[in-house]
């Protein structure tokens, strides 16, 4: 028998994503309407929406782009791509991660059965000098081909049914380029700054 006992706590994690991701989104860069009017930034393109408004967010000491943020219907939504394995997925490994980090901040997290497959629903201490309180934030996760695209959604999204359900589809309609350059899992997908559109500019 060639399978190997030691093996299987490393063995391949399924793929987490919605049955309909493929016609739905979010999308692979093969799978996009390729004329509708993206903004590129590199790993993701967003199609631009009245009202929504775009920042990327940026590492001090290297200056790269590590994270898109989305604000939309009273709500943050940032994003990240990350190159994955062809058949495997991410989701339920970072989500264990993210659990763990969160405990040692002293916030609690739930895991619930949302739209886009499982995700966990948060409460973080707000940072010291606020007043006390928590932070709500919802985790979502999805797995697509060749990379793994997660996102944080907090705000009015995260308490309320109505902005929850504007912020999910602007999620799904997120276009991920994962490129042909060779990444190792877990990398980010690089990001950019696209040339019509400045951090903190209304797309």
């Amino acid at each position: 028998m060639s399978d190997d006992p030691i093996d299987d706590a490393s063995a391949d994690q399924p793929k987490s994503a919605p049955e309909d991701r493929a016609e739905n989104g979010p999308l692979d860069v093969a799978e996009a309407n390729a004329v509708r009017p993206y903004v590129d930034l590199g790993g993701v393109k967003i199609l631009p929406r009245p009202e929504l408004a775009l920042r990327l967010e940026i590492e001090e000491g290297s200056k790269r782009v590590v994270a898109v943020a989305l604000d939309y219907a009273e709500s943050t939504l940032q994003v990240q791509p990350f190159a994955a394995p062809r058949t495997s997925g991410l989701w339920h490994e970072i989500r264990e991660q993210i659990v763990e980090q969160i405990a040692r901040q002293g916030g609690t997290t739930q895991t619930v059965d949302g739209p886009f497959g499982p995700e966990l629903r948060a409460e973080i201490p707000a940072p010291a000098g606020n007043a006390p309180g928590v932070r709500i934030a919802r985790f979502v996760g999805v797995d697509g081909p060749r990379w793994f695209l997660r996102g944080v959604i907090s705000g009015k999204a995260a308490v309320d049914a109505d902005a929850a359900a504007q912020v999910e589809d602007l999620f799904r309609s997120i276009v991920v380029v994962r490129g042909t350059t060779p990444m190792p899992p877990r990398d980010l997908i690089p990001l950019h700054v696209p040339a019509n559109v400045q951090p903190g500019e209304q797309a």
